[in-house]
């Protein structure tokens, strides 16, 4: 077969558009199809039925409202629950902040503290009837040991025999003394105790008992002026007793919050004593025993309102018996301290 002949030139345009006459080149591509027709003018045709027609509305709500609750009533008031009242601190010592003792309640005359046992800050006599059971009760004790030492002071004082056996006997003062002091540490510095009955009655009974033997034992010595001397002092101790209580119940002044004061006051006294029993000085003694009645009527003062309550610092319902024991402790050393007054100082 013989070979195609060689073109001797490119086709024309037209000759490669038509196919032309040399059957060199293939054929060309047949052309692009025509261009879409363009929109038309009247714009998009309309929609098919549209979309279908919106639900019906809510229907309109009710003004009858939603009908009563069972459980809660139309028109019940709520009544508000009382507060849960915080338990009150229990009064164990001598002194209480209300919260406390007037005097420590473990420790014996301090100054007071706000959580010091027996006394408390917090108000734990707010009721009205237990107030006045507890001071009732106190001052109960308190008439039935003053009582009691009053009968001994007489004895000791107005009967013979019986004065010049207990002034020759020295060594019987000393041993209800030492009695004396260690009934009161124990009625002091435990508190479980003295809130124990019988125990606690049993132990007051006993320090009574031994301070009586004391206070006697003293009163036998100003026998002189047949009698008039104890009864002139019995007479100015009972006087100052009952108005310094009555002071002490309806003042203003907080008396229990001078605690820190009267520490520092019966320090500063001791310690002036101890000086005047090496100097025998009569004006020294007259001072320090006016100094000291002066001590005990505040500490009166104070362990009354300890007592009554309403203060910054209060005794506890359950310390009646450490508030029969501060009181008649402050009622018996006033009553030497005017006796010795009245008596001239003699010892």
């Amino acid at each position: 077969m013989a070979a195609p002949a060689t073109p001797s030139a490119p086709p024309s345009y037209d000759e490669a558009v038509v196919g032309g006459a040399d059957p060199a080149y293939p054929p060309a591509q047949p052309a692009y199809p025509p261009a879409q027709p363009a929109y038309q003018s009247e714009g998009y045709p309309p929609p098919q039925g549209g979309y279908p027609a919106p639900q019906a509305a809510y229907p309109p709500q009710s003004t009858e409202g939603y009908p009563p609750s069972e459980a809660y009533p139309q028109g019940a008031v709520y009544q508000p629950q009382p507060q849960p009242q915080a338990a009150a601190t229990s009064y164990g010592a001598s002194f209480e902040t209300r919260q406390g003792n007037a005097w420590s309640s473990d420790t014996g005359r301090t100054s007071p503290s706000d959580d010091v046992e027996g006394f408390s800050a917090q108000r734990s006599l707010n009721d009205k009837s237990i107030r006045r059971k507890f001071i009732l009760k106190v001052y109960l004790i308190l008439t039935a040991q003053l009582a009691v030492t009053f009968g001994v002071v007489c004895l000791f004082y107005f009967v013979d025999s019986v004065r010049f056996f207990v002034q020759r006997n020295q060594a019987m003062y000393w041993a209800s003394y030492g009695i004396f002091l260690f009934v009161y540490i124990v009625l002091v510095c435990c508190a479980d105790f003295r809130r124990k009955t019988p125990h606690n009655f049993i132990a007051l009974a006993i320090f009574t008992l031994s301070l009586a033997y004391m206070t006697g034992t003293i009163a036998s010595f100003y026998h002189e002026g047949g009698g008039r001397t104890v009864l002139i002092a019995i007479g100015i101790c009972a006087g100052v007793t009952i108005g310094i209580t009555l002071f002490s119940i309806q003042t203003r002044f907080d008396f229990t919050s001078c605690g820190g004061f009267l520490f520092v006051f019966a320090w500063s006294l001791f310690l002036f004593g101890f000086i005047a029993i090496f100097t025998y000085s009569q004006i020294l003694y007259t001072v320090y025993a006016w100094l000291a009645a002066v001590l005990f009527s505040l500490f009166l003062a104070y362990d009354t309102q300890l007592l009554v309550g309403g203060r910054r610092y209060e005794l506890s319902p359950e310390e009646y018996i450490f508030g029969a024991l501060n009181l008649y402790i402050d009622v018996v050393y006033l009553f030497l301290i005017i006796l010795s007054l009245v008596g001239g100082g003699n010892r």
